[in-house]
């Protein structure tokens, strides 16, 4: 398997013989939505994904609804003709979970449509702006030997990408993502070209060190387009002949791939990226059937092909769970003989302390990935499935169309490159919170698994001796508070989005009351797990502008401690009542009685169906087991 792996996005299963049919009877279909996305997640070619991008268009322009994906508008501007990436973005939006309007600037008015505040992609006050400059779009003269023209001409490339994305930012409020610049195949020196000042080359690696750091720390989002570039091929990539005739920036092959990464970064922006990595065992993990094979009968060695194929999965799985990928467990085995190799196997790299939860029994695998999600707190929209038999994968496609289950090939060499190749882990930030999730998950199912044994739930409560900390938002949780405003979807009343500058501004506003609260346990500690931002409304009230929770702490009555502490600073600020805005979304459902829960009066509900509630501040709210701290806001540290 070469670059079709990612040009054919082979990951994916193939589009149903009827897919052109379908995609014309959307704008007529009862659950649109479902059928979008049913059509989107599969490998569409460059002309199949624009024949979905236009439907998917076309019923965005009649006001379909196209629950349950969220409208996401994208400003596109860059070099040459966009034309065909239009389409191509709405169709890979669509299987990340977005109804997608695409806003093309001009052809080859990238400056203006940058810096004229009235202009189409600042009028449409896109989202985001995808800046999509190849090499093309600098002036940078190659000038062999030169290191002083080669340094002007980088730091005058980054001064111009600086330009455009203040000038985006100050004249729409979207962020920007900025792509790197794939090099040309073509070589002046041959391999020399890369040590040699002022070749396209090494100017091109040198121009993206520095667009990578450009971005590092700002609210903006690199696209590594030269690593895509290079994973395809870079003479795949570039296209001589369609840059001549039509202007094409690479070649239309690569098309649906490049609308894939800028899709799963708008995923990862907006907290679609998965969270758990669910493995099948035999002939997955390793190869054989432990049952029948026994522990010396599984292939699962160094020296043995098809036993260091499986092991790469198992070095892949192990990584990713150190940079905070829950690993969990789904076989159809019994739980005692599938265990085996995890405690018992000399080169078994995955151990039992690895695997959050484990599954093993005679259950169907939809069941049990279930059972799995609801021990971790996860969405079933979290999860990746891994699976050597297509009979388990279709089995679990057809009846959990939110996990996702990658197509994988018949040699198990390929398993781990074909998984990664899906992007399903794809991450914009990583913080020691990120590093640590995986333990604060699978520490999470063992306090599910305590409270089964407790019985009681105020005795479970009590059991885990938590406490929580308060404290305003600060420079050091500046970063996380962000994130998890732009991740969290599902416990999130308004799902209001802010980057780090707002952070920041609502930090330093006296009129403005911030929380950020974590949470610790005897099994662990759970990191920041909640945010809240109120600000003034009327006369005597605060509003609660932002409320979001982390869902591994559901059923622990933190929203109830939280509350309090709202409650208690809206009184020493003077305030009488406290207001509460329910703005549903197509993913957070979950908290639709949340404020009803709590014991608030429904004051109104609203056109688009948010609902407003009311609470005075002298309620009293009954304190939750758990002890609390309080911190001053930590002095900036710039």
């Amino acid at each position: 398997m070469s670059a079709s792996l990612y040009t054919e996005l082979a990951w994916l299963p193939a589009p149903a013989q009827d897919f052109a049919v379908r995609c014309r009877a959307l704008t007529e279909s009862t659950t649109p939505g479902a059928d979008v996305r049913s059509l989107a997640n599969c490998a569409l070619d460059e002309n199949r994904g624009a024949r979905l991008g236009r439907a998917i268009t076309a019923a965005i322009a009649k006001s379909i609804p196209l629950a349950p994906l969220v409208p996401f508008k994208l400003g596109v501007i860059g070099t040459g003709t966009l034309d065909l990436l239009a389409p191509l973005l709405v169709a890979s939006a669509a299987r990340h979970g977005f109804a997608l309007t695409v806003v093309q600037a001009p052809y080859g008015q990238v400056t203006q449509e940058a810096f004229d505040p009235d202009s189409t992609i600042n009028a449409a006050r896109p989202d985001a702006v995808l800046i999509a400059l190849d090499h093309r779009g600098f002036d940078m003269p190659a000038e062999a030997g030169d290191v002083g023209a080669e340094r002007e001409a980088i730091s005058a490339a980054i001064t111009y990408l600086g330009a455009l994305r203040e000038a985006i930012r100050r004249n729409s409020g979207a962020i920007c993502i900025v792509q790197t610049v794939a090099p040309g195949p073509d070589r002046l020196f041959g391999s020399f070209d890369a040590i040699q000042p002022g070749t396209a080359r090494r100017q091109s690696a040198r121009l993206n060190e520095a667009i990578a750091d450009s971005i590092a720390g700002t609210p903006d989002l690199l696209l590594d387009v030269a690593s895509l570039a290079e994973t395809v091929g870079l003479a795949a990539w570039h296209s001589p002949a369609q840059w001549n005739l039509a202007k094409l920036p690479c070649d239309a092959s690569c098309l649906p791939t490049y609308a894939e990464h800028v899709a799963r970064l708008v995923g990862a922006a907006r907290g679609r990226s998965r969270k758990c990595l669910i493995l099948d065992l035999d002939n997955t993990l390793w190869g054989g059937v432990i049952g029948d094979d026994g522990l010396t009968g599984i292939r699962l060695a160094q020296g043995d092909a098809t036993g260091e194929a499986h092991l790469e999965l198992q070095r892949w799985a192990l990584a990713l769970r150190r940079r905070g990928i829950v690993l969990a467990v789904c076989s159809k085995n019994e739980d005692e003989t599938a265990r085996i190799p995890f405690r018992s196997h000399p080169e078994m790299l995955l151990r039992e302390d690895h695997i959050a939860v484990f599954q093993a029994n005679w259950n169907d695998k939809a069941t049990n990935i279930v059972a799995i999600a609801a021990e971790l707190s996860l969405g079933l929209d979290a999860m990746v499935f891994v699976d050597d038999n297509p009979a388990e994968r279709a089995l679990v496609r057809r009846m959990l169309p939110d996990v996702a289950v990658p197509e994988l090939p018949e040699d198990p060499a390929l398993y781990t490159r074909t998984v990664a190749a899906g992007g399903y882990f794809e991450a914009i930030a990583f913080s020691q919170e990120d590093r640590a999730r995986a333990e604060m998950y699978q520490s999470n199912a063992r306090r599910v698994a305590l409270q089964k044994q407790a019985g009681d739930i105020e005795a479970w409560l009590a059991s885990l001796q938590m406490e929580i900390g308060f404290a305003p938002f600060d420079a050091v949780g500046r970063a996380r508070i962000a994130q998890l405003i732009n991740k969290s979807n599902q416990f999130n009343l308004t799902t209001r989005r802010y980057g780090e500058a707002e952070v920041e501004a609502a930090e330093r506003d006296p009129d403005v009351f911030t929380l950020q609260v974590r949470l610790a346990d005897t099994l662990g500690d759970n990191g920041m797990i909640s945010v809240v931002i109120c600000r003034p409304d009327e006369p005597g009230a605060w509003k609660i502008d932002t409320w979001l929770m982390s869902c591994r702490v559901l059923g622990r009555r933190v929203e109830h401690a939280v509350l309090r502490e709202i409650l208690a600073a809206a009184r020493e600020a003077g305030m009488a009542q406290v207001i509460g805005v329910y703005r549903p979304t197509g993913r957070n459902g979950l908290v639709r009685d949340h404020y009803r829960k709590l014991g608030f009066t429904l004051i109104r509900e609203e056109e688009d169906s948010a609902t407003m509630w009311s609470m005075a501040t002298v309620t009293d709210i009954a304190m939750p087991p758990m002890t609390v701290t309080r911190q001053a806001r930590v002095a900036d540290l710039v």
